[in-house]
């Protein structure tokens, strides 16, 4: 099982304000499916912009194996 590690979509939908949770979730499975745990959030609607990673959790999946998505790296990158 490939595992990604990706942004889930949370939040409320009647005026799309959306926040992010930072996931691990299985590569086959869809964008809102079951996911493995969570490892922060993201929440764009804030100025500026909020992000809380776990980073013990995020590097124990890294060790695994598992793969960060373009949007996920490029967030923890500007955070650091």
């Amino acid at each position: 099982m490939e595992v990604r590690i990706r942004l889930q979509k949370a939040g409320k939908t009647s005026n799309k304000q959306y926040n992010y949770r930072i996931v691990a979730i299985s590569k086959s499975l869809a964008r809102q499916g079951r996911r493995l745990e969570t490892l922060g959030f993201y929440d764009p609607a804030k100025k500026p912009a909020i992000v809380s990673v776990n980073q013990e959790k995020l590097d124990q999946w890294i060790k695994k194996g598992a793969q960060m998505s373009e949007t996920v790296r490029s967030l923890i990158k500007q955070k650091a």
